[in-house]
């Protein structure tokens, strides 16, 4: 599934590998892109990766974030079993890569 959005000028890409995402998910990675967006002005765009690896007995789901901004882009990822929760490791991940900029 692949789903594209637009936040305050931010342009959000999603691409979920063979499976589809609820709408509950793509409101919490709207509030992940909005709350970064007060840290960093300049945020582009977002490309946000999810995987659920159902092969995998533990940690199989996969958020990766990648923010486009002026010089090296921020990126972060994470393992685990709940895309909620790994939504807001990633956030906190980038929100301190913002703050050192």
């Amino acid at each position: 599934m692949k789903y594209t959005d637009n936040i305050s000028g931010i342009k959000i890409n999603i691409e979920a590998v063979d499976i589809s995402i609820g709408e509950d998910v793509q409101n919490t990675i709207r509030k992940v892109i909005s709350r970064l967006s007060r840290f960093y002005d300049r945020i582009e765009w977002a490309d946000i990766y999810l995987e659920d690896k159902k092969d995998k007995s533990t940690k199989q789901k996969q958020v990766s974030i990648r923010l486009g901004i002026p010089g090296n882009d921020p990126f972060a990822s994470e393992y685990g079993d709940d895309f909620h929760a790994l939504l807001t490791e990633v956030e906190d991940k980038l929100q301190k890569q913002l703050e050192r900029r």
